[in-house]
């Protein structure tokens, strides 16, 4: 499975950004989907999950109430609309995909990365 995030850019305090996660060469269907980040001086973090058939999703404290992670697997796209946008948010965004999906908060689980996108919140 070949993973290719998107959507990142700059916005300001308060602001929204939608970030893609689009799948090719495999069975999207089967992977649970997460999103993680990455910011300068920091360690990777769990942002969000959905399971395979997107019932059940699961968010970080920091993003819960703020974030909503959906899918579309008809267009194999999994989705991370982010509202009220603060600089602690600002990282690079990867999203990742696990067949097993028995941890979906731990990265070491996931088998396939996308490449990033950077996010940028200035206040």
């Amino acid at each position: 499975v070949q993973l290719q995030a998107c959507g990142g850019g700059s916005v300001q305090t308060g602001g929204s950004l939608r970030l893609s996660c689009v799948a090719s060469g495999g069975t999207f269907s089967r992977h649970g989907v997460g999103w993680f980040r990455l910011a300068p001086g920091k360690e990777r973090e769990f942002v969000a999950a959905i399971s395979r058939s997107g019932i059940s999703t699961y968010y970080a404290d920091s993003v819960r109430g703020r974030f909503t992670i959906s899918r579309d697997n008809a267009e194999n796209t999994v989705s991370l609309q982010m509202n009220s946008l603060k600089p602690e948010d600002t990282a690079v965004y990867y999203c990742a995909a696990d067949r097993s999906f028995g941890r979906p908060l731990v990265a070491g689980e996931y088998d396939y990365w996308g490449q990033g996108t950077q996010v940028t919140v200035s206040s």
